[in-house]
């Protein structure tokens, strides 16, 4: 299994080697990186997860985030938002946080889904190492504290999550030790049977509607009675004669996943890596994909949605029967305020105006927001999965992804030397280039287009956690990745 963070991996070990199959493991991790990627992912955010089981069946487990608002009157569906601005180092952007960014969140209702559907071991065992994670602390990793640092004007805004992240009156930094005992006894509780979890979930809903109707957020008792986990088909596509399985409409990180590499196949073949050929090429291909997705809906049967996120994490976990999870959750940038009693981390999806074109909250209630999140398989000619990879990073999703597919599947690389390549990416009218390539293929992209090169590899440019069953696994250094085999 790869994740992107060790605690997160050896949660998904621990259930493997207590009996559990992958998905137990998938799930197991996301409570754990609930705990120890709190930067990153929250059960109050939203996510994906794409199965295949041992018997052969594919699904895909939608439980991002919805719009909230239901119940509402339009006038009071106003935004209430708090705008902070982040610095990446070589970028600036603005964020909007506070509880009226907070959308009905999906993580928490999607690993009991995932669980009770594909599951073996009893809940209390799979969350064990989240509760232990989060009563008796973890330690930050370094990843973890460059996003604490990035965040922090978000992290520091309310009394509860400055407990959280800064109990000792300053932000934790790497080696520190990060605890959440609300939070462990909150997973406790859910583990602890279904009268006890069911009790647990709906204290905490209640405790959320509350919050949101004495602070101007949106969330409701409906919108929360109404969610609902959605199994979706994979959407297919092929590549060089693969079959390629990822996120499904209304979402459209797969879609235009499948349109990259449609594209990119008809260009022929690639040229070498490191060259300027390839790095044009890549690059010619951003812009178009972008450029698709600017001009019209991935699927034009259906209304065009508002899309997110940033702040996001993936596991991968195959086991030896041939099942095979890849989930990619986030809880985008966190609003910065936790469900009263749970240490739980509330999202902020609907506070990023670029994502927003037509306003702020004019989706309507109820309405499943897009995601750039493509968990993603590649089917080898027996039909079994060669390689299951899926990547943070918003709109650097597809990027990250389609390079280190094309590094492992044209260029022959290994799984890890796909993951740690350089990576490019096209944001709106320039090239972002990662440090490492060769001063000739720099030099090839500042003559085709504007280019900022990073000083160092960045969390920016995604986060690819990819397992090849039965090979390799390789987990992104630039968001703390681990690997484990069992």
């Amino acid at each position: 299994m790869a994740a992107g963070h060790q605690a997160a991996a050896d949660a998904a070990a621990d259930a493997l080697l207590a009996g559990g199959n992958a998905f137990d493991g998938a799930v197991a991790a996301g409570f754990a990186s609930a705990v120890c990627e709190p930067g990153f992912t929250s059960l109050a955010g939203g996510g994906f997860l794409l199965a295949r089981t041992a018997a052969g069946a594919d699904v895909v487990f939608d439980f991002f985030v919805d719009t909230p608002g239901r119940g509402l009157p339009p006038a009071e569906r106003r935004p209430a938002f708090e705008e902070v601005t982040v610095s990446w180092g070589a970028a600036t952007q603005a964020f909007h946080c506070g509880l009226g960014s907070v959308a009905v969140p999906g993580t928490l209702a999607g690993l009991l889904h995932v669980h009770r559907r594909l599951g073996r071991l009893p809940l209390a065992d799979v969350v064990t190492p989240a509760v232990r994670l989060a009563r008796h602390g973890v330690e930050v990793s370094p990843a973890q504290a460059a996003d604490y640092r990035l965040l922090a004007p978000i992290l520091q805004r309310t009394p509860a999550a400055r407990a959280i992240f800064s109990p000792h009156g300053t932000l934790l930094e790497a080696g520190d030790t990060l605890a959440n005992p609300d939070l462990a006894d909150f997973i406790e509780r859910l583990g602890s049977g279904r009268d006890a979890s069911r009790d647990a979930g709906a204290a905490a809903a209640a405790a959320l509607v509350d919050q949101m109707a004495a602070g101007a957020g949106l969330v409701t008792a409906a919108d929360l009675a109404a969610y609902e986990v959605v199994e979706r088909a994979p959407l297919a596509s092929t590549y060089r004669g693969r079959t390629v399985l990822s996120n499904p409409p209304p979402s459209f990180g797969g879609s235009l996943m499948a349109l990259a590499l449609r594209w990119l196949e008809d260009t022929g073949p690639l040229a070498p890596a490191d060259s300027p050929e390839l790095a044009l090429a890549l690059a010619r291909l951003m812009i178009d994909v972008d450029a698709h997705r600017s001009a019209e809906p991935v699927d034009p049967t259906l209304p065009v949605r508002p899309a997110a996120t940033r702040g996001t994490t993936h596991v991968t976990v195959a086991d030896a029967e041939g099942n095979v999870a890849a989930m990619t959750a986030s809880n985008g940038e966190c609003s910065g305020d936790v469900v009263p009693g749970t240490g739980v981390l509330l999202n902020n999806m609907l506070g990023e105006d670029d994502l927003h074109p037509d306003g702020f909250h004019a989706a309507p209630p109820g309405t499943r927001v897009a995601s750039m999140m493509s968990p993603t398989f590649v089917l080898d000619a027996a039909g079994g999965v060669d390689l299951a990879i899926g990547s943070g990073g918003s709109k650097r999703i597809r990027s990250a992804i389609l390079q280190v597919l094309v590094g492992v599947l044209d260029q022959g690389r290994t799984l890890a030397d796909a993951v740690d390549a350089p990576r490019i990416h096209w944001d709106r009218d320039h090239l972002e280039v990662e440090p490492g390539l060769p001063e000739v293929v720099v030099a090839a992209l500042r003559d085709f287009a504007p280019v900022n090169v990073w000083p160092d590899r960045n969390m920016y440019f995604g986060g690819t956690h990819a397992v090849q069953p039965g090979r390799a696994a390789a987990g992104d250094p630039r968001r703390g990745g681990a690997v484990r085999v069992v």
